[in-house]
């Protein structure tokens, strides 16, 4: 190999880049028009324009990035994660068209992809699973029988889903038809197959994962394991390696299923095989990943193994370097810098970066996709940086971590530092007390306490709001005609501006809809002039890769303002209600 297309944008095309320096390749970039100026594209060798602006006119679109190969005369392809990481026609393609996929094949992604394959290849080879049905169900009554043999909580998940999109819990029989139903619709529309699939839930599980390198000679080896529990809405914050306070027999079982799973899948290249852990010590197998994983830099750091150069070696047909499982070498977290609110259930908040100021000193590394000026686009997921912290030992990783978001500084839009430097405050994560993290902790255990260390007090006979960044995250900074007036006096001047304010505020509009969040209007599920209630879901809103689901705020005929597809900005009115 000597020239790479990397087909992706933002922080792994860049870490994609830096890998090929290091191993002597030159890199190709590609970019959406909202991405000209993208810090990723300044270290490239190569950097090419894609047509469009949506994802699947761009990082989507397999032909346009195979032209781009054609024109630049790459000769093989990195997907990153993400986009069609985990497309096995695009592998196909890639390899019709005479290019290297550096990854496993177009057939090993297309049978770990589904998730029901998946389950046999794990059953097949002896690794722990949880009861669950063997095939896709066609309709609820199904997932009633099994709910009666099997009972509650269960899953329902999309057999080609993958990163929480397509699955939602049952702890209710009287929801099965409602979720079952958004379930399916949810994983048509993000990768075009509604089949789904159910099984027991375990309910306050860990996320442990095995990170695993094949090569084309049959070898296998895990490189070391991981815990990624720290989620919110299934996607994970915060991830760090070795998996802490992990039996020996557990990770032993862990790291063996994994093992046999990739070989009997005649795996080649780097994947993650995904386990969960149950309170009760039940260990099951979730799912396997057929891409480098983002939370792959603290395995990286413990092991010394450079993923991203192992992934160009398997590709060029080289042998394992590693006979076996590594020993770790101290331990490491990884913190997810998004651009999400958390005072406002993490939503997303694209925008434009005034400051981008990471930590430095011993410990830290940050693999960044922005820097102070970068835009954080509204079209594309919310990952702007990870912050890589290590130590000795895990608690020597967590004070430093400590001292490393508290350094941390972002302004322009909202960022998820303020979660961060909570979940490092609390017993149940940092060693104070017992380990209690689970996959539900954040929305559960730890709502209170997030949302304590969030709450501003709001400001009585407000008449002016401006929006002002407290500890990290972007909040609504309201102005009484009081405060307007001590602070005319104090600088001096006249109390007339804040009297002229108070008596121009004006009311919002009552009855207009507003949007939540910049994104696009993805689908109404409601007719214009239709009567809907307080509360009811009307509107499926897509920002960052993530849909919000967008309530009515009174009772009355709706009147819609936009047409499902359009992008709308934060405080839009979408619709009225009369």
């Amino acid at each position: 190999m000597k020239k790479i297309l990397i087909a992706n944008r933002g922080e792994i095309a860049l870490r994609v880049i830096r890998a090929c320096r290091d191993y002597g390749l030159q890199s190709i970039a590609v970019y959406a028009d909202q991405d000209a100026d993208a810090l990723y594209l300044r270290h490239s060798d190569q950097a090419f324009s894609l047509p469009g602006k949506t994802p699947a006119e761009t990082y989507l679109n397999a032909d346009a990035l195979l032209d781009v190969a054609r024109r630049a005369g790459a000769d093989a392809v990195h997907p990153g994660y993400g986009f069609l990481s985990e497309s096995a026609d695009f592998a196909r393609a890639v390899t019709d068209a005479g290019l290297i996929w550096i990854g496993p094949s177009a057939d090993t992604i297309a049978r770990l992809g589904d998730k029901i394959a998946a389950r046999e290849i794990a059953r097949s080879v002896g690794a722990p699973l949880v009861p669950g049905r063997d095939g896709p169900v066609s309709n609820a009554a199904e997932i009633h029988d099994f709910v009666a043999e099997h009972g509650l909580p269960i899953a329902i998940k999309a057999a080609a889903g993958g990163g929480g999109r397509g699955m939602r819990i049952v702890r209710n029989e009287n929801e099965i038809e409602e979720l079952f139903d958004a379930a399916a619709s949810e994983a048509r529309t993000a990768f075009g197959n509604d089949a789904c699939y159910v099984e027991r839930f375990l309910d306050r599980p860990r996320h442990v994962e095995a990170q695993v390198l094949a090569d084309q000679h049959g070898n296998v080896v895990v490189v070391g394991l991981r815990d990624c529990s720290l989620q919110r809405r299934n996607q994970k914050l915060v991830e760090e390696a070795p998996a802490p306070f992990l039996s020996d027999d557990v990770a032993d079982r862990i790291a063996n299923a994994a093992r046999d799973i990739c070989a009997a899948a005649g795996y080649c290249g780097a994947g993650t095989v995904e386990f969960l852990l149950g309170a009760d010590g039940m260990v099951s197998f979730l799912e396997v990943n057929t891409r480098l994983q983002v939370e792959h830099p603290v395995t990286e750091a413990v092991t010394g193994v450079d993923l991203v150069v192992e992934q160009f070696r398997i590709a060029e047909g080289q042998h394992l370097k590693l006979p076996q499982m590594p020993e770790p070498v101290g331990h490491a977290i990884e913190f997810r810098i998004n651009a999400e609110d958390p005072g406002r259930g993490f939503l997303p908040t694209p925008g434009r970066i005034t400051r981008f100021a990471p930590a430095a000193g011993p410990g830290i590394r940050l693999d960044s996709g922005v820097e102070s000026g970068s835009t954080v686009v509204g079209a594309f997921d919310s990952l702007m940086a990870k912050l890589i912290v290590t130590g000795p030992s895990r608690d020597v990783a967590i004070a430093r971590a400590r001292r490393a978001l508290a350094e941390f500084r972002i302004e322009g839009v909202a960022s998820v530092l303020s979660f961060a430097r909570a979940v490092i405050d609390s017993p149940d994560f940092n060693g104070d007390g017992d380990f209690r993290v689970h996959t539900r902790w954040i929305e559960t255990d730890f709502a209170d306490d997030l949302d304590a260390a969030l709450r501003v007090t709001s400001v009585e006979d407000t008449v002016l709001r401006l929006p002002a960044e407290v500890n990290g995250a972007r909040v609504d900074l309201g102005l009484s005609a009081t405060a307007l007036d001590r602070l005319a006096a104090a600088i001096g001047g006249s109390t007339a501006p804040a009297q002229q304010v108070a008596a121009n505020a004006k009311p919002l509009d009552s009855k207009g809809l507003r949007a939540p969040v910049s994104g696009v209007l993805a689908r109404w599920l409601v007719s214009d002039g239709d009567t809907v209630s307080a509360d009811q879901p009307v509107a499926v809103v897509e920002a960052m890769k993530m849909e919000m689901t967008l309530n009515a705020d009174a009772e009355g005929a709706i009147g819609l303002k936009v047409q499902a597809g359009n992008e709308i900005a934060e405080g839009d009115i979408v619709a009225r209600i009369e």
